[in-house]
């Protein structure tokens, strides 16, 4: 059973200890067919618990290699989120458990790049978080964060003596996702419930 160990940074095939799988009861139930594995790394020796689709398409439809949800669960992608954003992140993660550190931070860079050019137009990343900041679209802390992303992708990006390291990675995709939550997925939600708000002030 294949499934990431975020101890051992490694996608393994772990031995499965145990599942439980769950099926819509009637028309009414809104998740699709999936399953609970609790599973054990060959490396480490570390539980895991997994969670496995059942694939929609096919003549004989089987179960989908299990996502970890414990420990340290991969992070979902919302719908708002523009594709290159998501994609950017994924091949970040990919890179950060591959331990390509400095790979990660020029993939976490081209993330922000990426907003910076979904939100202004501008295609330079240091010119468009200048821009999101001045149009109030990230705070101050946003803004460093941004610019701490922009330095270690430029360093990842040329031919220089530097390695990087693990926690610097880590580090660097926790601010790359606050960044996405904020710019997005928050305040996607703010706004929806603004607007609720004013809806109901104008019908009460």
């Amino acid at each position: 059973m294949l499934i990431e160990c975020p101890h051992c940074d490694a996608r393994v095939h772990g031995k499965v200890l145990g599942e439980k799988s769950y099926f819509p009861s009637s028309a009414e139930d809104e998740f699709d067919p999936h399953k609970y594995i609790f599973i054990q790394c060959p490396s480490c020796h570390s539980p895991l618990l997994g969670c496995s689709m059942l694939e929609s398409s096919g003549l004989n439809p089987d179960w989908e290699s299990p996502e970890r949800v414990w420990p340290s669960p991969i992070r979902g992608y919302e719908p708002s989120v523009p594709s290159l954003v998501s994609k950017s992140l994924e091949e970040a993660q990919r890179c950060f458990q591959a331990s390509a550190y400095l790979a990660c931070a020029v993939m976490c860079g081209r993330a922000i790049e990426a907003i910076c050019t979904e939100k202004t137009g501008k295609s330079n990343l240091a010119s468009g978080l200048k821009q999101m900041r001045e149009d109030n679209a990230i705070d101050q802390r946003l803004y460093n964060w941004g610019e701490a992303l922009r330095k270690e992708r430029n360093v990842g990006a040329h031919a220089n003596h530097a390695s990087g390291n693990r926690q610097d990675a880590k580090d660097l995709l926790d601010f790359a996702w606050a960044f996405v939550d904020y710019v997005f997925v928050l305040s996607e939600k703010f706004d929806a419930y603004e607007r609720r708000k004013n809806s109901q002030q104008q019908r009460g």
